[in-house]
């Protein structure tokens, strides 16, 4: 079982050390928390916006996995790989705009 931890823990490093995205989600994921906290979310909205990071992160993750598994199994330019690409980049959009909107939902009236 340890093991299995060091294993996700490599994931994680991994991605984060060859994916500027994922840098850029852990960035702006450190920049909502603190605005969370600086104005003083619930548990519940706290809950909902670490859902909502998570999600994103997921997904980048997930995204990243596909398109290097995809350079693998046809290094070749390949119209199919192209649309598989493609449509993993779109969920991480989709995952992105729903994190905004819900960020947005919980944000806009505090101010």
């Amino acid at each position: 079982m340890i093991d299995s931890f060091k294993y996700a823990l490599n994931g994680i490093k991994e991605a984060i050390t060859t994916e500027d995205n994922l840098v850029f989600h852990f960035m702006a994921s450190l920049f909502v928390l603190i605005f969370a906290y600086f104005f003083e979310f619930s548990l519940i909205e706290f809950s909902i916006v670490v859902v909502a990071i998570f999600f994103v992160i997921i997904t980048e993750i997930i995204n990243t996995v596909i398109e290097k598994l995809s350079d693998i199994v046809s290094p070749e330019k390949s119209e199919k790989i192209r649309i598989i690409k493609d449509m993993s980049s779109a969920a991480v959009l989709l995952s992105a705009i729903c994190s905004v909107v819900i960020v947005m939902l919980l944000f806009v009236p505090k101010l």
